[in-house]
């Protein structure tokens, strides 16, 4: 079972990287969900190299809230990483998963804290 579903996510991850690209100018913001966090990473994709990143583990979010609000936690830090380091827009890799649950709130957290996607 666990198979099936690692093998959907990533025909899905590819599908959708054949379309998003990052640029200096409009990065890719990429997320990696496991069970226990949530990662976050604004990726210029033309250069290689991984502009700001943010987690759950990180200090700013509290470890005993719920995953959903940790989530939201993590895109707002991502947000104002983002925009200290001079990104404004991004573009959304959700990396095969959903967009729902954790996903949407991470992409809400960063939407709230300015980050144009």
């Amino acid at each position: 079972m666990q198979d099936k579903k690692l093998i959907r996510r990533t025909k899905i991850r590819y599908r959708i990287r054949k379309i998003v690209t990052g640029t200096a100018e409009r990065p890719r913001l990429s997320v990696f969900r496991s069970n226990k966090s949530i990662y976050a990473q604004v990726i210029d994709d033309l250069n290689g190299h991984t502009i700001v990143a943010a987690s759950s583990k990180d200090s700013g979010v509290d470890a005993k809230s719920k995953k959903v609000d940790q989530a939201v936690a993590v895109g707002k830090i991502l947000a104002e990483k983002a925009k200290a380091a001079g990104v404004t827009a991004v573009t959304f890799d959700r990396g095969g998963y959903l967009y729902h649950g954790r996903i949407k709130a991470l992409a809400d957290g960063a939407r709230e804290a300015g980050l144009q996607f």
